[in-house]
């Protein structure tokens, strides 16, 4: 395991951090915030940025964020000088304050005789709800996604760490064995894919051996065709996956992009899938747990014309969450779906999205998931881009997002915010977290 602390350039970048961790008051704000803080800090285009933010709430309660320091200041394999590193920190009372910043992965840049090694970029992450463990999947090497062919395209790192994400240990490519599943497939040989940044979804419900099943969405460039989501699941935590479902029929199967992952109350695997306007959603039922067997049902859209999920003048990933809450206005127990994207127009005013699931019709099928979203809390006013959400233990949604708190998007970044908020505070005192529902849920 490893645990280093960024060399003397970064440290250089984070200088001005310090004087601003307290509580940060940006036009973004609707004034001063106790909770606020900004992790990662970008003070001008010329800075090296950051990119791609990832969070998960360790078994002991700390919480982990990953994101992209780049180099390159582009997606991997975009441009010859490919470095790009990933770095992490960590706060252990609910984000109140935060420890330093540490490399988690350093890329080497084109010259590395290490493909591997040569860009980390794009982390999602989980933490085991019942060890010490925690796993960091990312792209790597030095190619493109839209320029992947079968036998040269990025790799998939792999990292643990064993200590609630304070050490890390050294880059695995597993790529191989999950390309190889499809080449037989109606979708192969696939040219490349990649695991969507952001949260890796640990079941609720499914547990086989000694970890509960995780769940993520791939998105994957076929040998022909468009560009398609797939899902996989893990139930030795990330040690092998597998494709839900199998691989001839894809969960997204067409107009696919970055996409999320989040289990139904009745266990069954919803996918949220960026596309301009909004979202796609489909759901897997299960006809065998133990061999991930079952079927997708019908692709539906979110978005503006069925009161869904808006996400105006752009296409950007976000992340789907479900959680316990009660109606206050009757104490109903409900399962509430939230969904951050930003609101646009373009890449702007990132927000989160709540739908109240009462009953099992109201996600009975994609399409009833998709239409008549509630209402929406409003993160931000300021350009933003990507965000992702991990459930606190001191029952907040912690949120980390892209802001132009700063500087604006010219030069390749963003500054990487936290935050994080009750259940009345995003649903403007409809719901509340419910402890009740939590033990209903497996929560």
């Amino acid at each position: 395991m490893i645990r280093k602390r960024i060399f003397a350039l970064l440290l250089l970048g984070f200088a001005a951090m310090a004087s601003r961790e307290a509580v940060a008051q940006t036009a973004g704000a609707d004034g001063e915030s106790a909770t606020r803080r900004e992790l990662y800090i970008k003070p001008n285009t010329t800075c090296i940025p950051f990119r791609i933010p990832a969070i998960a709430t360790a078994s002991n309660g700390h919480l982990v964020t990953v994101c992209d320091y780049r180099f390159s200041r582009e997606d991997i394999g975009v441009v010859p000088n490919g470095r790009i590193d990933l770095v992490y920190r960590t706060s252990r009372n609910h984000g109140k304050k935060w420890g330093k910043t540490y490399l988690l992965a350093e890329g080497q840049g084109e010259e590395s005789p290490n493909f591997l090694n040569v860009a980390f970029g794009d982390p999602a992450i989980v933490a085991d709800k019942e060890s010490s463990q925690v796993m960091v999947l990312s792209c790597a090497g030095n190619v493109s996604y839209i320029k992947g062919t079968r036998h040269n395209h990025q790799a998939i790192a792999r990292f643990y760490s064993g200590d609630y994400g304070n050490t890390w240990s050294t880059p695995e490519d597993i790529s191989e064995s999950i390309y190889e599943q499809f080449d037989n497939s109606p979708y192969g040989p696939v040219k490349s894919m990649f695991v969507a940044s952001g949260r890796i979804v640990q079941s609720r419900y499914v547990k086989m051996g000694k970890y509960y099943r995780l769940y993520c969405a791939v998105l994957v460039q076929p040998a022909k065709g468009s560009w398609v989501n797939f899902v996989l699941y893990s139930d030795n935590f990330g040690g092998n996956w597998r494709v839900l479902g199998g691989v001839e029929v894809a969960a997204i199967p067409q107009q696919a992009d970055e996409a999320k992952v989040e289990e139904l109350p009745d266990g069954r695997v919803l996918i949220s899938s960026r596309v301009w306007g909004g979202r796609q959603m489909n759901i897997f039922t299960y006809d065998d747990v133990a061999k991930g067997t079952g079927a997708w049902g019908t692709m539906a859209q979110s978005l503006a014309s069925n009161r869904g999920v808006e996400s105006k003048d752009n296409a950007c990933n976000g992340e789907i969450m479900l959680l316990p809450a009660c109606r206050v206005s009757d104490g109903k127990p409900v399962s509430l779906l939230v969904q951050s994207v930003p609101m646009g127009p373009k890449r702007t005013n990132v927000g989160i999205y709540y739908k109240a699931l009462v009953d099992e019709a109201d996600y009975a099928t994609p399409a009833k998931v998709a239409a008549d979203w509630e209402g929406y809390y409003q993160v931000t006013k300021l350009g933003s881009a990507y965000s992702t959400m991990s459930w606190q233990r001191n029952n907040r949604l912690a949120f980390l997002f892209e802001e132009e708190t700063y500087s604006p998007w010219e030069g390749g970044g963003y500054t990487i915010v936290y935050d994080s908020y009750s259940l009345e505070q995003l649903t403007n005192g409809k719901y509340r977290y419910d402890k009740k529902q939590a033990k209903v849920l497996n929560f």
